[in-house]
């Protein structure tokens, strides 16, 4: 079952959705992979993102989905680097891995 598409759920007023934004974005360009970005699609993370201690979810939220239709949370925000800024090339790799080696 590969991987057929990206999904992003992100927030225009949520900082860290421009860093995911940019991320998802460049990967698919790379991979070739079709891009699927939703703004406060909350009935999308409800049904398929990660829940919070208190059943609640946050943006943003990355899935992969594929070719039978089956969706995999895959990443929430991008990783820092060592000075507490988002390190875009780390979260690149990391996505890039992941949907080389679905599932």
């Amino acid at each position: 079952m590969p991987a057929k598409k990206l999904i992003a759920v992100i927030a225009e007023w949520e900082t860290a959705s421009k860093y995911v934004k940019k991320l998802v974005e460049e990967v698919s360009k790379n991979l070739n992979i079709t891009l699927e970005v939703r703004n406060e699609d909350w009935d999308f993370l409800v049904t398929y993102g990660q829940k919070d201690e208190f059943g609640g979810v946050e943006v943003p939220q990355v899935f992969i989905e594929d070719d039978k239709g089956n969706i995999k949370f895959i990443m929430g925000r991008v990783p820092l680097d060592d000075e507490g800024k988002p390190d875009i090339e780390k979260g690149k790799k990391m996505l890039e891995e992941i949907i080389k080696n679905y599932p």
